[in-house]
């Protein structure tokens, strides 16, 4: 999957800086995350992570980790809490992915407690809401890197998919779903197929309406932070990138 972005230092966003516990302050940089001693939690990553390759290679180091079963240790104890409370945190990433329960980021890329800014959603969609959330990320935080994750089976895209009658609001999550099905049908596909293209499309849907924004768009033209789109398989646990 692919990178498309760049970041940003539009005017903070006066209620947005309001948001409790969210602010940044400055921390100094230190260790690297570091290979694990069975039962002790030695990992937590201390510098400030600005460049979205790098922030990019940490999320395919940390899912591999995942994949091969061989995660870090983390450091989940009161000082680390503290040391986030006190300093800020500095995600290096936004995650902008489905609510399944079996897609968790911080798990998945293998990271920690003050690591990335994840907003969770069914189907990965983007209304005003995801998106002001992203735009604090990036305009607040400083988050180089801009990712939107869908899934392999994601239930929302399927329900979409199917049709029928949509009880309770589950039919807004829907109607942001149609779009990247029509995108879909117009390949011919059917079936599963049909399902996984609109999962595909539906991240690319995604990624246009976090484009959208003002905040964001001055980040790709700055080239200081990127956006991707990536797909996580639940049967390998492997995160791909799109047009990569």
């Amino acid at each position: 999957m692919k990178r498309v972005i760049t970041f940003i230092g539009v005017a903070s966003l006066s209620l947005v800086l309001m948001l409790g516990g969210c602010g940044t302050k400055a921390i100094p940089t230190s260790s690297s995350p570091q290979s694990s001693t069975v039962g002790t939690p030695v990992y937590k990553r201390t510098e400030v992570i600005t460049s979205s390759d790098v922030a990019k290679k940490l999320l395919d180091d940390g899912n591999a980790r995942f994949t091969s079963g061989k995660t870090l240790n983390k450091d989940l104890s009161a000082t680390r809490r503290m040391d986030l409370e006190k300093n800020g945190q500095h995600p290096f990433a936004v995650i902008v992915s489905c609510s399944d329960s079996r897609v968790p980021p911080e798990v998945l890329y293998d990271e920690a407690l003050g690591d990335l800014f994840v907003i969770r959603v069914a189907g990965n969609v983007v209304t005003p809401v995801e998106l002001g959330s992203v735009e604090y990320a990036v305009e607040h935080l400083k988050t180089p890197l801009i990712v939107v994750l869908g899934h392999e089976g994601c239930g929302a895209v399927t329900a979409a998919v199917q049709g029928g009658e949509i009880p309770g609001s589950i039919g807004s999550i829907v109607e942001k779903i149609k779009p990247a099905i029509d995108e879909a049908k117009t390949s011919g596909v059917t079936g599963n197929d049909l399902i996984e293209k609109s999962v595909d499309f539906n991240v690319q849907n995604a990624i246009q309406d976090i484009l959208k924004s003002p905040i964001v768009k001055h980040a790709v033209d700055t080239k200081e932070s990127k956006i991707l789109g990536a797909k996580y398989d639940l049967d390998t646990g492997v995160s791909t990138w799109y047009n990569e």
